[in-house]
C-alpha cells in the first residue's frame, strides 16, 4: 500500500511538472519576442535612441518577465506537489517545499524587476518620439 502511494505521489508530480512545461510552451508559442542575445541587448542598452530601439529593450523585457513568471508557476505548482506527498519525511518536505517557495518569491521579483525596466523603455521610447 505505501509503495502505491509513492507511485502516486511520484506520477503526479511528473503530471504536474508536464502540465507546467506544456503551459509554459503554449505561451511562449502566443508572444514571440526578438531574440536577443545578452550582447545585442547590451549594445542596444549602450546605443537605443530611436522609439524603435526603446521598443525593442522593452519587448525583451517584457518576455523576461513572463519567462520568470512562468517559472515562479513552476515552482509553486511544485510546492503543492510536495505538500500532497505523504511518503515524504517532514524533514525532506519543510526542505524541497522552503527550496520551491524560495524560487516562487525569487522568480516573481525578477519579474517585477524585468517589467518596471519594461516599462522604462516604453517611457523613453514616448519620450524619444516627441523629440
Amino acid at each position: 500500500m505505501k509503495r502505491t502511494l509513492s507511485i502516486l505521489s511520484i506520477l503526479s508530480l511528473a503530471f504536474v511538472m508536464t502540465a507546467a512545461a506544456l503551459g509554459q510552451t503554449a505561451s511562449a508559442q502566443q508572444t514571440k519576442p526578438e531574440h536577443l542575445s545578452k550582447r545585442q541587448l547590451n549594445s542596444l542598452i549602450a546605443t537605443a535612441k530611436t522609439p524603435a530601439e526603446h521598443q525593442r529593450i522593452a519587448q525583451y523585457y517584457q518576455a523576461k518577465a513572463q519567462d520568470y513568471l512562468a517559472q515562479a508557476k513552476e515552482h509553486a505548482l511544485m510546492v503543492a506537489a510536495y505538500k500532497a506527498n505523504p511518503s515524504l519525511t517532514a524533514k525532506s518536505q519543510a526542505s524541497t517545499i522552503n527550496h520551491c517557495e524560495y524560487f516562487v518569491q525569487t522568480f516573481k521579483d525578477l519579474a517585477a524587476k524585468s517589467q518596471e525596466l519594461a516599462q522604462l523603455h516604453d517611457q523613453m521610447a514616448k519620450d524619444a518620439e516627441q523629440k
